[in-house]
């Protein structure tokens, strides 16, 4: 998916949550992140979308996400969801959420219900 100018901006229309450092780019080239980030919650949304696609829609219901934001996704990055089965042996999978670089911009586990 690319994260561009208006997809965060769409994002944030459906959220209702219109952060500057997201939404205004004077502002964001202020702060630390020195400009726009995506809301954390538009990245992670790629896992629930794998999950749908992959297991189907009564998965996603009791399915529990424990994950990490170890980077920010910023205005034109482009990220993809990859997912394996957890080496545990639990029926968990390992999931992470890259950057265009191959970055992980989001770590962490997908455990499905019983």
């Amino acid at each position: 998916m690319c994260v561009d100018r208006a997809t965060i901006r769409r994002y944030a229309e459906i959220t209702d949550d219109f952060n500057p450092i997201h939404v205004d780019p004077d502002f964001a080239a202020s702060t630390p992140m020195g400009g726009v980030i995506a809301h954390g919650m538009l990245s992670m949304n790629l896992i629930w979308q794998a999950l749908r696609a992959t297991h189907g829609d009564e998965a996603a219901r009791d399915a529990r996400l424990d994950v990490r934001f170890v980077r920010p996704v910023r205005e034109g990055d482009t990220v993809s969801v990859m997912g394996r089965t957890s080496p545990n042996g639990n029926g968990s999978y390992d999931v992470t959420v890259v950057n265009q670089r191959g970055e992980p911009v989001i770590t962490g586990t997908l455990s499905l219900g019983n």
